[in-house]
């Protein structure tokens, strides 16, 4: 059974056109959607995604009807290929239920986890720079040397409770032992 999904970003935008080419292409349910491809929650897509059963082919008329990345294109088609359910983009012109749809969602795959490689490498040379120039990353730390000697005389002075302390200084019950500790 072939199943669709059409979707459109805004209520004044219209289905027709995506509507018409699931039905060409022999849809017999097509589940409609006005919602931003940003939305995590999407009930019409949820809801094609249960009805879908093995052999079932899950039917879109773009890609990016479908998923807002190429890394939630890939992880819903995968999640549809462990299922054994094929998947048809009309506009692009594939299939996964033949070898060549198979062969370019194995290549888009390929590709994504490339750039993800990429990106993981850059961010781990551009760290390596930055502390090589001293910059350390992290929320800066609320123990500055005026906090850790505010701390040190209030704790001198014991009509002063460690609560009292750590709410005066703004800081958490462990950042003002660790202070104490500090020296």
């Amino acid at each position: 059974m072939k199943i669709g999904y059409a979707r459109v970003s805004t209520e004044d935008q219209n289905l027709d056109l995506q509507t018409d080419a699931l039905q060409k292409a022999g849809c017999e349910v097509i589940y409609k959607e006005k919602a931003s491809g940003a939305k995590i929650e999407r009930i019409e897509l949820k809801a094609a995604l249960t009805h879908l059963r093995k052999d079932d082919t899950l039917v879109i008329w773009k890609l990016d009807r479908l998923a807002r990345s190429l890394k939630d294109l890939l992880k819903i088609v995968n999640d549809l290929h462990d299922k054994g359910i094929n998947f048809q983009c009309i506009q692009e012109g594939f299939d996964t239920s033949t070898s060549g749809g198979k062969l370019i969602f194995h290549i888009f795959g390929a590709l994504a986890e490339f750039e993800k490689e990429v990106i993981r490498e850059r961010t781990k040379a551009g760290l390596k720079a930055a502390r090589a120039r001293g910059r350390v990353g992290g929320r800066p730390s609320k123990l500055s040397p005026e906090v850790i000697a505010k701390a040190k005389a209030l704790h001198k002075d014991f009509s002063i409770s460690p609560k009292e302390i750590w709410q005066t200084l703004g800081i958490s019950r462990a950042l003002l032992y660790k202070a104490l500790k500090l020296k």
